[in-house]
């Protein structure tokens, strides 16, 4: 293999892994969203404003 093909596979999977983690923040955010918008709106409730 020359160097120029190793570069090509190496490009090739740190797409993937790219990827990957895109799905996963996607995913956590889809599924945990509504869960930290609620933590967050109690929290500004009882926050008192002087």
């Amino acid at each position: 293999m020359t160097r120029k093909d190793d570069e090509g596979a190496t490009a090739v999977e740190y797409g993937l892994l790219v990827t990957l983690i895109a799905i996963a923040l996607i995913a956590g955010a889809t599924i945990f969203g509504g869960k930290i918008s609620d933590l967050f709106k109690t929290v500004g409730n009882k926050l008192v404003v002087p």
